[in-house]
């Protein structure tokens, strides 16, 4: 099979991320109109709920099994082994993963208000796991995946207008967000047998997987706790409006961390295999402009965001949301956390064999969001656990650079971090009179990122930054090649 180049990978990346998010982002501004805080704050609880039980079936596998399967990529039988193997495992747990569900449905009376928007929601959990998508990541087949999604999207997206028109079709909204972001797995699930020989059986190993499974499992819990518990708990203490508010602010701050993550998604695969050849200094030149890529854009990111936190979320989701505005504005620091770590822990450490150090970090990131959600949300509600968030990443990423020290020094030794917080500073002050202009919502957003982003890296070319150096060799030399190729 074709192996395509890393910035081929990462494009293919950058489209299905995006894709990912730009069905939220384009209907959003609709739904969040039409269902109003307290319809999407349902829909949200029910998705952050049905996603624990996602995380049961999946079993620490989807990280898992990309570096399983792409350690033997290259032995068609090892592969066809490997892969038969973790899938078994994958749909033992799914049935796992339904029985409590049912359970669930009838001992949780917080649970039972919303049956009928739970069970739809479930749906994800048999698709994800009939999707597999982690052999196709190991194999690197970005494009594939990328296409297949944004054709599901783009029928989800039609549906959406057609049948979502007054606040009692939240279950409605719920059912086609999940076929947006699972239905494709049924292809997944077809093509899957292209690419691996059933009808060959094999005397099939198990036990061999578990261990380091429920090493990753444990890592994914931790991880998925955090990311989903400021949701849940904001459901059962406070009410779906403050869940609505919350959920607003974390839809976009995941649209812009997909951008900022879209690099390091691709690496796994790459790194574990360059490491596995023992090529070390292509993993550590691989790893530094995966930092610098970070950098570059979540520092700039995080900063604009925090200044147009008011016009983004009434241009997105409407007057009703004004209580979103703080939260987003605690949680944009989270961008350049949650890259780091996302690249130093998957990226960097699980290659290398040492996921246990990720999973105390994000053990240490849960405890604390625990905590501090306790504290805070009863208080200050939305805000609260947008503070406990953003507290819990900042400790996840000293305790990952404090775990291997001697690393991650020398990789980012090779980084100029002062010319991109001069460089966003230099831009945010160039862009603040934006502020105070009497324009609607859209202009001012449109104004200031033309202002802050020229300004931005304009300072870092006069800083002669390598990484926007080489992008600019880079599309020259693409360029160049169009050229050629017409001539």
């Amino acid at each position: 099979m074709k192996q395509h180049s890393i910035f081929y990978n990462f494009i293919m990346n950058i489209v299905l991320t995006m894709s990912s998010y730009m069905f939220p982002l384009i209907t959003f501004p609709y739904i969040s109109r039409i269902l109003l805080p307290a319809g999407t704050g349902k829909v949200s609880f029910a998705t952050s709920i049905v996603s624990y039980f996602v995380l049961v079936a999946q079993l620490g596998i989807p990280i898992y099994g990309i570096r399983a399967c792409a350690k033997v990529r290259d032995d068609q039988e090892e592969f066809n082994k490997n892969v038969q193997e973790i899938l078994l495992i994958n749909i033992i747990m799914c049935i796992i993963a339904y029985i409590l569900f049912a359970l669930s449905l009838f001992c949780v009376p917080r649970f039972r208000e919303e049956k009928k928007l739970l069970i739809v929601t479930s749906a994800s959990i048999l698709l994800t796991t009939l999707g597999a998508e982690w052999v196709f990541k190991a194999l690197e087949m970005y494009s594939y995946i990328t296409w297949r999604s944004i054709f599901f999207k783009t029928i989800a997206l039609a549906t959406m207008f057609f049948l979502v028109h007054k606040q009692e079709d939240y279950i409605i909204y719920g059912a086609i967000s999940i076929f947006a972001s699972s239905a494709s797995n049924i292809l997944n699930f077809i093509y899957l047998h292209k690419l691996v020989d059933f009808q060959k059986h094999f005397k099939l190993d198990l036990k061999k997987h578990m261990k380091p499974i429920f090493v990753f499992f444990a890592m994914s819990c931790a991880t998925t706790v955090y990311l989903q518990l400021d949701t849940v708990m904001l459901g059962f203490i406070k009410t779906d409006v403050d869940v609505g508010y919350y959920n607003a602010a974390v839809k976009i701050k995941n649209m812009l961390l997909s951008i900022v993550t879209s690099l390091g998604a691709v690496l796994l695969p790459r790194v574990t295999a360059y490491l596995e050849k023992q090529e070390n200094e292509k993993f550590k030149n691989l790893s530094v402009k995966a930092i610098r890529f970070i950098l570059f854009i979540s520092i700039p990111m995080l900063v604009y965001f925090t200044m147009f936190a008011r016009p983004v979320i009434l241009l997105l989701s409407g007057t009703a949301y004004e209580g979103a505005i703080f939260p987003m504005q605690l949680i944009m620091p989270t961008l350049l956390f949650i890259g780091l770590t996302n690249l130093m822990g998957i990226q960097i450490l699980v290659p290398m064999g040492k996921e246990r150090k990720v999973l105390a970090s994000t053990i240490v990131g849960a405890v604390i969001d625990f905590g501090l959600n306790i504290i805070l949300i009863p208080r200050y509600s939305s805000a609260g656990a947008a503070i406990g968030t953003m507290v819990a990443e900042i400790a996840v990423f000293v305790y990952q650079y404090f775990s291997d020290l001697d690393i991650f020094k020398k990789l980012f030794s090779n980084i100029n971090l002062w010319k991109f917080i001069i460089s966003t500073a230099v831009a945010a002050i160039a862009s603040i009179w934006v502020l105070k202009l009497e324009a609607g919502c859209f202009w001012i957003l449109l104004i200031s990122a033309i202002c802050f982003s020229s300004i931005y890296l304009l300072s870092l070319l006069l800083m002669k930054e390598i990484f926007v150096q080489e992008i600019i060799e880079m599309i020259q030399k693409s360029i160049a090649s169009l050229s050629r190729e017409r001539t």
